[in-house]
């Protein structure tokens, strides 16, 4: 066995020379295909240079004069039990688990692609029985190998090196928009629950106002129209509360979704707002470079480039070596490579012809790769349009609160005139009612207002690229 593997080394050491005297020299006429073969596409180095001179035309973020300096979406809210809910979002949302499925089948693709640059070992055994003849077995142990000569395999296992790491930037950018999703859903809780408590002061309101009437009317004070005011704005007023109280179990809903469960999940919230900073818009060249789903483009796009290579390099000749150990032999076990016969087969393969198939697969990875580029400017257009709105939000929605809350101190002074001239006989009831529908009104508005506000401020961090915590 030993003196027979030596032999078949030391022949196949001579067969690989003999291949390089006599066809490397053929291989250096073929490779004149190369500049036949040659791209005028941009490459990579040139979108590079495209995606420089974009980023530095962006003018500054307009707007912002003060900000937190953040490194994570989760500094935006202090909250431990805000934290624990990111937490079991980011470990059981079925949504995030699939693109995290995801990355891992690119993990197992870049492992598949790279085994290409590996020998492939088969063994084999056989056995034939026939009529009039003698039994036969037949073992065999194969080694074959394509020479990756033009870099196509390590090209390929590039590209496949890219595709990972563009599904890990997507994987990361699904993640922090779940983490923006769960705290505006837990802002979205409190909110709904002061939506709940405005409309059921109202009610309240509405019905000692209808108790009150009715006691006047009684007496003879009042008018039936008066008291049929008062019931239909009570009657209205339950309506709405009904409304907002599904609303706040429709939002019990939706984040217990996002945190994966089917169940039910108790969730407590404050009976305030928290604090929420406003993050600090950086550079536009800054805070975009911090944005996974740019990254990701980017990454497309040298994928694309690298696959680009690899079909060109189609068009090029191969070189692929295989060795075989085989072993006829009238038992299993003298087959068992007892006494085998060596064999080395060296094959040289160009593509001469194959009705224009090649040029078009090297065309269309050209233009897959420029599509890459223009998806990344589409989603450096959308990022760019992301910060600005919610840069404009946050100055819009601070002048709406300031003048709201002016509106809500000076409607509240009207009430209570308005309220002691009704005791006084010098009000009708209508008029009350319009005053106080109008001040709960106000109330509700502006606490819509710094909901949308404190919100928006989750979106700010999002578009400026901060990230939930690994």
């Amino acid at each position: 066995m030993s003196l027979a593997t030596n032999a078949w080394l030391t022949s196949s050491l001579g067969a690989v020379f003999l291949i390089r005297s006599y066809l490397f020299p053929l291989l250096l006429c073929l490779s004149l295909l190369l500049s036949a073969c040659a791209s005028n596409a941009p490459r990579v180095e040139e979108y590079q240079g495209l995606r420089i001179d974009e980023l530095q035309q962006l003018p500054a973020w307009s707007g912002q004069a003060q900000g937190s300096n953040l490194t994570s979406l989760n500094q935006l809210i202090d909250n431990t039990t805000l934290d624990q809910l990111i937490t079991t979002a980011l470990a059981n949302n079925p949504s995030l688990q699939q693109t995290l499925l995801t990355l891992q089948i690119r993990q197992a693709e870049q492992r598949r692609t790279n085994g290409g640059r590996l020998p492939a070992l088969q063994a084999g055994f056989a056995a034939n029985d026939s009529e009039n003849n003698d039994s036969s077995y037949t073992g065999s142990l194969s080694v074959s190998w394509q020479v990756d000569l033009w870099q196509k395999i390590g090209d390929s296992v590039a590209a496949a090196g890219k595709d990972v790491a563009e599904q890990q930037a997507l994987y990361q950018a699904a993640r922090d928009t779940l983490a923006g999703e769960v705290m505006r859903g837990w802002l979205g809780l409190i909110a709904q629950q002061h939506a709940v408590a405005i409309e059921q002061r109202r009610l309240d309101t509405l019905e000692r106002n209808e108790s009150f009437i009715t006691q006047r009317y009684r007496s003879g004070l009042g008018s039936l129209e008066d008291l049929d005011s008062a019931r239909s704005s009570a009657a209205s007023s339950r309506a709405t509360l009904s409304a907002n109280q599904e609303s706040l179990a429709q939002q019990q809903r939706a984040l217990q979704a996002l945190l994966g469960s089917s169940s039910a999940v108790d969730v407590s919230v404050p009976e305030g707002y928290p604090g929420v900073l406003t993050p600090l818009a950086d550079l536009p060249e800054q805070s975009l470079a911090r944005r996974p789903d740019l990254q990701a483009a980017w990454l497309a796009i040298q994928a694309n480039d690298l696959r680009t290579s690899v079909a060109y390099k189609d068009m090029l000749p191969t070189i692929s070596l295989q060795a075989t150990l085989q072993d006829i032999a009238s038992s299993p076990g003298q087959a068992l490579l007892t006494d085998p016969v060596w064999s080395l087969l060296g094959q040289l393969t160009a593509p001469l012809y194959q009705g224009g198939q090649l040029r078009a697969a090297a065309d269309i990875a050209e233009l897959t790769t420029a599509q890459s580029y223009q998806a990344y400017r589409d989603t450096l257009v959308t990022a760019v349009t992301e910060v600005e709105n919610a840069l404009g939000q946050e100055r819009s929605l601070a002048q709406q609160q300031a003048h709201i809350e002016t509106a809500l101190a000076r409607q509240q002074n009207n009430l209570t005139q308005y309220q002691e001239r009704y005791r006084n006989g010098t009000a009708t009831v209508l008029e009350l009612l319009i005053v106080q529908q109008q001040t709960y009104n106000l109330e509700a508005q502006l606490d819509t207002i710094i909901y949308n506000r404190l919100a928006n401020r989750i979106t700010l961090g999002l578009a400026l690229g901060l990230g939930a915590n690994q």
